[in-house]
């Protein structure tokens, strides 16, 4: 990791419960936390929080950083702000600020191994990311191995349709004829037969590697939920039936099923056919074992990296730990392999922090380059 003195970077963090940082002397100056900016009033916020950031603090920017994704706002503004100043607009891999503003906020010397579990983030590849393990130092990052990528039938329209995710699942399991007659009932069957077709054909079927789709396939496998109004609902209702389970019977066994492939993919599909074919009886007994296979199937993916690179620091980011059952077994099951693991303090887990990460890893970048000069005013990838 670069030792010398951290330059001066502004980062607009990215789109849900969007901040800006500025990052001076190492140190994270924040705005107030402005929301989503699918609100044009945050977006007028953020706007009157990044001026406000720039004309408190005397010292020269030395660049703007910002979110992979072009169509983000604060993305947006990062490009033009960088633009008007004569400075870099550096662009931080969603998953790789998650980690990075751990090790920022933690102040941890040399690689860390990263899981940033999350709903989505734009990956390096265009790609919808979000079940990340990665190795960061520095300025230098690699994406270690990521969740098995599942499809979003209709696109953006199955993260708020769990149903859609779990119909997903199916077909990823060989079993995509059962999705008309399974789902029908709750969604009808034009619908439900549409998406068995756009499945089989791979019609407008994106792949995410994300955690929280991972989540909404198997709440939608056990029947808690069907469309969802508010963000993470899904999840949380996953959650709420494990603990009510673990809080009667904590020896619950997890599920197995999960395997690690020859990419180092955390595969969860052999978790799937338990949650199919529950009945409504078994339902919060379900959702526990899934809880504890993830959790556990996870802290070995993890403990295999750490020894592979010979790190023993582990920092977790990302909206998913927001979920007391996976963060607390990941972290149990870490730290008994002699691990230390890091969390995010100040802003928690989620985008609320991300902005830090971004500024850091900006920083270190341009540290890591001194004494060239940056001159250019294009938005560029961290990486």
């Amino acid at each position: 990791m670069n030792t010398a003195p951290l330059p001066t970077v502004l980062a607009c963090g990215a789109w849900l419960k969007n901040a800006a940082c500025l990052l001076v002397d190492g140190a994270p100056v924040w705005s107030a936390v402005h929301g989503d900016l699918s609100n044009p009033a945050a977006c007028a916020a953020l706007e009157a929080s990044v001026e406000s950031l720039l004309a408190g603090h005397g010292a020269p920017i030395a660049a703007v950083a910002h979110d992979l994704h072009p169509d983000f706002f604060s993305t947006q503004l990062a490009v033009q702000l960088a633009a008007m100043l004569g400075v870099p607009a550096v662009g931080v891999q969603h998953h790789h600020a998650h980690i990075a503003a751990v090790v920022a906020e933690h102040g941890i010397e040399g690689p860390v191994i990263g899981l940033a579990l999350d709903g989505v983030g734009l990956g390096t590849d265009g790609q919808a990311w979000g079940g990340e393990l990665l190795w960061v130092d520095g300025a230098q990052w690699q994406r270690l191995g990521h969740l098995t990528p599942l499809a979003l039938p209709g696109g953006d329209r199955a993260a708020r349709e769990p149903w859609r995710m779990a119909a997903g699942a199916l077909h990823a399991l060989g079993r995509g004829d059962e999705i008309t007659t399974r789902f029908a009932p709750q969604v009808g069957e034009a619908v439900a037969s549409g998406v068995q077709q756009m499945l089989a054909r791979n019609l407008n079927c994106p792949a995410t590697s994300s955690t929280g789709r991972w989540f909404d396939a198997a709440a939608g496998a056990l029947g808690l939920s069907v469309r969802q109004t508010d963000e993470a609902q899904a999840a949380i209702a996953l959650e709420a039936a494990a603990a009510r389970w673990l809080a009667q019977h904590p020896d619950t066994p997890p599920l197995t099923g999960t395997v690690i492939d020859a990419q180092n993919r955390l595969d969860l599909r052999g978790l799937m056919p338990a949650l199919f074919n529950t009945g409504p009886d078994g339902v919060d007994a379900a959702a526990a074992g899934f809880h504890l296979a993830l959790a556990d199937a996870l802290a070995g993916w993890v403990t295999q990296a750490a020894q592979e690179r010979g790190s023993r620091d582990v920092c977790l980011g990302g909206g998913c730990f927001f979920n007391r059952i996976l963060r607390e077994r990941v972290t149990a099951r870490l730290q008994a392999a002699n691990l230390r693991v890091h969390w995010p303090l100040d802003k928690g887990c989620g985008d609320a922090g991300l902005a830090l990460g971004q500024a850091w890893a900006a920083a270190q970048q341009l540290a890591a380059t001194a004494p060239q000069e940056h001159t250019t005013k294009e938005t560029e990838p961290c990486a």
